[in-house]
């Protein structure tokens, strides 16, 4: 989905292969859940050596790419893509695509609002909430570039899709792909 977000709006893709059993890239160095429960425990020099080879390219490389733009006077709007399970600790999730963004920031609020309403429209019966699963204040990447730039240099919204949709039926995934890149770019058009 990320490779086809990118290919429409001509952006840069910022990736990696990396699972987070092995080192969560939207976590903040620091938090205790920074790497899979079964890495925690290893000597310092290997989870450094982790960080150095996964975590700290994908997040500078970022970094760089959206210093870059507002050094040339551009205003950034930063997709971030992610999954989430169906059913954390025995209760079940009751969206199919999450938006998490700083409501305090109005052009994530705005880009969010008009986002959710487009691709209700694009995807009928699709159940897209704001700020769930996950609220877009809690610790992560976008939370951390939030602090770097200002609201109207900086928007960021990342999008969570719920891994049934992605391990169900192959059309169902491909069209809900299509509407989400349809949907963004009404949002953005209408913004």
């Amino acid at each position: 989905m990320a490779r086809e977000l990118s290919a429409a709006f001509r952006a840069p893709l910022v990736y990696s292969t990396v699972t987070r059993l092995v080192v969560d890239l939207n976590r903040s160095p620091g938090h205790p859940r920074l790497h899979g429960e079964t890495l925690r425990h290893l000597p310092r020099e290997e989870r450094e050596s982790i960080l150095a080879e996964h975590y700290r390219p994908y997040r500078t490389r970022a970094e760089n790419l959206i210093e870059s733009a507002v050094a040339r006077n551009r205003r950034v709007v930063h997709v971030s893509a992610h999954s989430f399970t169906p059913n954390l600790n025995e209760r079940i999730r009751t969206a199919d695509v999450g938006l998490l963004y700083d409501p305090a920031r109005p052009g994530e609020a705005g880009l969010s609002a008009r986002w959710k309403a487009a691709l209700q429209r694009a995807a009928s019966g699709l159940r897209v909430r704001r700020n769930y699963p996950y609220a877009g204040t809690d610790d992560g990447f976008m939370p951390y570039l939030r602090t770097r730039f200002t609201p109207a240099t900086y928007v960021g919204v990342e999008i969570e899709i719920n891994q049934a949709l992605v391990v169900g039926a192959r059309h169902r995934w491909t069209a809900l792909r299509a509407a989400i890149i349809a949907s963004l770019r009404e949002a953005l058009a209408s913004g």
